[in-house]
């Protein structure tokens, strides 16, 4: 079953469960998914649909981030209901650790682990043999994988 069925059948059992949150949720996906398929001119495929869940996890992710630093938590609650939700869609991200091993790898390739002429000035070529690899291997948090690599470098 792809994703879009998947999404259909729980918006289904959501609605005879009388499950709000994550019925309200699956509309919202359904809505951008639509959204893209009309500006666009046609179906999205599989890898499309999952762009467009990956897409409204982060904006969720951001969302919780900004209540939080404010002391908003009545606010990031919601946000992490339905990141829940968005979660359950998408494919399982790629740990700290394997992005940290590949990482220490493309690093020692490029010789940015030289301490002369090596170190943070060296973060875009890191990036730019990282994310290739990251990307063969399964999903990844952008933001995460820039940490791991500025924490590294330094």
């Amino acid at each position: 079953m792809g994703i879009r069925e998947e999404i259909s059948a729980d918006l289904k059992t959501a609605m005879k469960n009388k499950d709000a949150n994550t019925r309200d949720t699956l509309r919202l996906l359904n809505a951008a998914i639509k959204q893209l398929e009309v500006d666009g001119g046609k179906a999205l495929d599989e890898a499309g649909l999952e762009a467009v869940l990956m897409k409204q996890a982060k904006q969720r992710r951001e969302s919780i981030t900004e209540y939080e630093k404010a002391g908003r938590n009545d606010l990031a609650d919601p946000e992490k209901v339905e990141l829940a939700v968005i979660e359950k869609y998408l494919p399982q991200m790629l740990s700290r650790d394997d992005i940290e091993a590949v990482a220490k790898e493309v690093i020692a390739e490029t010789g940015a682990d030289d301490p002369e002429t090596g170190g943070p000035k060296m973060m875009g070529a890191v990036m730019g043999k990282l994310l290739p690899k990251l990307k063969a291997m399964g999903p990844a948090d952008g933001k995460l994988v820039s940490q791991i690599v500025r924490d590294l470098l330094s």
